[in-house]
């Protein structure tokens, strides 16, 4: 099995295909079977390379929960690029992977063709705050008291995914499997290092005014943990665009394959011809009428 060395965790990658580099960022309950759909489409015209994060086995299973956070995360990201001599790349993250990869855009700009942020914000919103911290520490619990096959099933029918398991519940079968089969330590300790710890998107602003980088924000229009954290984004960052998908909850990779595969496709498209603009400062005004008057 290939793996990149990050500070001394090793962290299982996959690459497929030749062109300008992709890299997925997978999600907290998912790992890189997750992006399946999304390698097997843009692999045909890029270099797409998935890896699973630490805790996430066949990765590296730190025991200390010190050894995960936010910051290391985004700097994961760049150790798997660094191993694959890969200087600049198209990230494709969602959920986790999503905050993942916004940290890049702000830590590694220069390394960021592109920003691909799906279902990012999660715990974000005052008034979702106290229940996300509880729920993930309970959660934290229940894994290691239960188990990853007992502790996630609550967790795969949560309001942002009953979409997917009404849509498709052969698919939603599949990705309900794949979280029961991670390490419950790994998990645990990523609830508690990166997920609990991490700042709010709204604590970003700052960060997200200065962000040059093209991004493309993605959100289902029930996933209501994510959705106006995404609208904050658009409405901060100048750099940004987005794009929300009707009937979907959180995992809109998983959802709607193939029209995430194309609104993605074609906002990669878009910045490898040199076409990307960012927004236009006259769209700011408060008027209907032209910014003059």
């Amino acid at each position: 099995m290939p793996f990149a060395d990050s500070q001394g965790v090793k962290l299982y990658y996959e690459e497929t295909g030749r062109g300008t580099p992709i890299v997925f960022v997978h999600e907290y309950a998912d790992d890189v079977r997750g992006w399946e759909a999304q390698v097997r489409h843009f692999s045909r015209r890029y270099r797409c390379v998935t890896f699973n994060a630490r805790g996430y086995p066949p990765s590296d299973v730190p025991k200390s929960a010190a050894k995960y956070s936010q910051r290391i995360a985004t700097d994961d990201i760049a150790a798997v690029m660094r191993h694959l001599g890969i200087r600049k790349a198209h990230i494709v993250g969602c959920s986790m992977g999503g905050y993942a990869t916004l940290h890049f855009g702000i830590h590694y700009p220069r390394m960021a063709l592109s920003l691909t942020v799906l279902g990012a914000g999660f715990g974000s919103d005052a008034d979702k705050r106290r229940q996300f911290m509880r729920d993930s520490a309970a959660m934290a619990q229940r894994l290691i008291d239960l188990g990853m096959r007992v502790a996630t099933k609550p967790y795969a029918v949560g309001p942002s995914r009953v979409q997917f398991q009404n849509k498709d519940p052969r698919g939603w079968r599949e990705f309900a499997a794949r979280f029961a089969e991670h390490s419950a330590l790994g998990a645990a300790n990523t609830l508690k290092g990166v997920q609990m710890r991490r700042p709010t998107v709204y604590q970003l602003a700052p960060a997200l005014k200065r962000l040059k980088v093209p991004t493309h924000i993605i959100s289902g229009d029930e996933d209501d943990n994510c959705l106006e954290p995404g609208i904050f984004i658009k409405r901060t960052c100048a750099a940004s665009v987005l794009s929300v998908v009707a009937g979907s909850g959180h995992a809109v990779n998983l959802e709607e394959p193939a029209l995430f595969n194309r609104i993605v496709g074609e906002f990669i498209a878009l910045v490898d011809s040199g076409r990307w603009r960012p927004q236009d400062p006259r769209s700011k005004g408060k008027s209907t009428l032209s910014n003059k008057g």
